[in-house]
């Protein structure tokens, strides 16, 4: 039985599956698609009508998908570095081809069924099947899954007419990730980080398509200069040029400024949404949140995106009048997660968060993407704040107001072998929040795509670290009011 979810979250998923469709619509009418990094100005894109995708988010739900493994090797395989970004990685054999597939025999056209896969099969009485030859529990065979191969579409374009290659090409997995269609321009910011750059600059390479470019400098004070803005105010300026020669329109003034009322409107809500951690205990959890980050990334500048946001806040309202809760366990403990999840893992990073009745009530990374502004000068200075784009000060700030405002006992960090940016001042960050907050802290070692970088028993022994850390402070704050 399918699980049954809320009008907000069902709206939000909506909004994502009609992005993707109609992505897929405009390629088969043989319309611009473009791949765009996630804080890119997607105003500019709005005005021009452009159907836009973000490989971000791709990689994220490729990963998720447990195809990330596999998009990486495929792409250092193609000679990148398994030392750079798996999104890199990913999004890369994505524009040159590669697809995860699912094993076709091409004589029968069945698919070969891994006999690993799958679920143990029950009884009526729900009691797990166990087989008399083997002595093992039976296999549902409803759940059993094809092997996952690589195949590329490239190749199977140049196949001839026939069998092979449509079997071949109705194997490519049917999640909507590993079905976007490849770009026909490419539009980056870097100031999420400068990887993106080169990312961009190699499918742009490797398509031989345009590349429209927003640097944003690395911002060494808390407040951005009047000349910063004026540098990226031009770049906003060309990038409009370089759409107007891309889609053979002039930039239409009313359509930028809905997108933009579109964009404050959606990030708004966005934000009224990630506050609703606040409470105690939470109506949901911070894994919630990661997966609603679809919409505040592919559709920020999109009504209905606004519209599902607020609808999900008018949900979240009701739960804290009821006391309901996504979370399926009593809230004992309340932390900040710092990072981007491990997608590839995110049973794994539950599971002993659950066990020891620890709720993610903060994170960092959802509400970056809450842009609110009030004119262009005010835009240019909001995308200037990003994770990745601030001195360590303002990084620190915005940590630990989240963390005193969702009221925590702890912070669990994870270094991201694939975010080296985002990772590298998290040991100086760990030292702040213990001195500044006095919450335990503890770090495991991950990475947000490529589950080879994952070890799931020192993460385990981290969260149980943590929890008997938040333990012992909570009996000694309990001493200290008795005393």
């Amino acid at each position: 039985m399918a699980k049954t979810v809320s009008p907000g979250v069902a709206a939000l998923r909506k909004v994502v599956d009609d992005v993707h469709a109609d992505a897929r619509k405009a390629h088969a009418e043989g319309k611009l698609v473009g791949w765009s990094s996630s804080k890119f100005p997607c105003e500019l894109a709005e005005a021009f009508d452009l159907n836009v995708m973000y490989p971000e988010n791709q990689a994220a739900g490729i990963a998720a998908n447990r195809d990330g493994e596999l998009m990486c090797q495929a792409a250092e395989d193609l000679g990148f570095d398994n030392d750079i970004c798996g999104y890199a990685r990913i999004s890369l054999a994505y524009a040159a081809g590669k697809r995860a597939s699912r094993k076709v025999d091409l004589e029968t056209g069945e698919y070969v069924i891994n006999p690993n896969s799958g679920k143990p099969l029950k009884d009526e009485n729900g009691n797990v099947v166990i087989d008399p030859e083997t002595g093992k529990p039976k296999k549902d065979p409803k759940t059993m899954q094809p092997y996952t191969v690589l195949d590329d579409i490239y190749e199977i374009e140049a196949l001839p007419e026939g069998r092979e290659k449509e079997l071949r090409k109705a194997a490519i997995k049917p999640y909507r990730q590993m079905q976007i269609p490849q770009p026909d321009f490419v539009l980056c910011c870097n100031n999420i980080c400068n990887c993106m750059t080169k990312w961009y600059e190699n499918i742009a390479r490797m398509r031989n398509i345009p590349l429209i470019m927003i640097d944003i400098p690395y911002n060494n004070t808390v407040d951005v200069h009047d000349s910063n803005v004026a540098y990226v105010r031009a770049q906003f300026d060309n990038a409009i040029h370089e759409l107007e020669k891309l889609t053979g329109k002039k930039f239409d003034e009313k359509k930028f400024e809905q997108a933009c009322a579109n964009a404050n409107r959606t990030a708004s809500a966005w934000l009224r949404v990630c506050d609703y951690l606040q409470y105690k205990p939470a109506p949901y959890s911070g894994f919630d949140l990661f997966n609603h980050m679809a919409d505040i990334v592919t559709a920020r500048g999109k009504v209905e995106a606004a519209e599902a946001f607020e609808l999900l806040e008018k949900d979240l309202a009701e739960a804290v009048k009821t006391g309901a809760t996504t979370t399926p366990f009593p809230e004992k403990y309340r932390v900040m997660f710092e990072g981007i999840p491990c997608w590839p893992k995110l049973p794994n990073l539950f599971k002993p968060l659950k066990a020891h009745g620890v709720n993610v009530t903060a994170v960092v990374y959802a509400p970056a993407f809450g842009f609110v502004y009030n004119n262009i000068d005010e835009m240019a200075r909001a995308y200037y704040k990003a994770p990745n784009s601030v001195c360590i000060e303002q990084g620190v700030d915005w940590r630990e107001g989240i963390c005193r405002d969702n009221k925590v006992d702890g912070v669990l960090v994870h270094y991201n072998r694939s975010c080296k940016p985002w990772s590298g001042y998290m040991a100086e960050m760990q030292r702040r929040f213990t001195a500044d907050l006095g919450v335990p802290c503890a770090g495991f070692d991950g990475d947000q795509a490529d589950p080879r970088n994952f070890n799931e028993a020192q993460y385990e022994t981290r969260v149980q670290g943590l929890v008997e850390a938040m333990e012992a402070m909570k009996d000694k704050k309990a001493k200290e009011e008795n005393a």
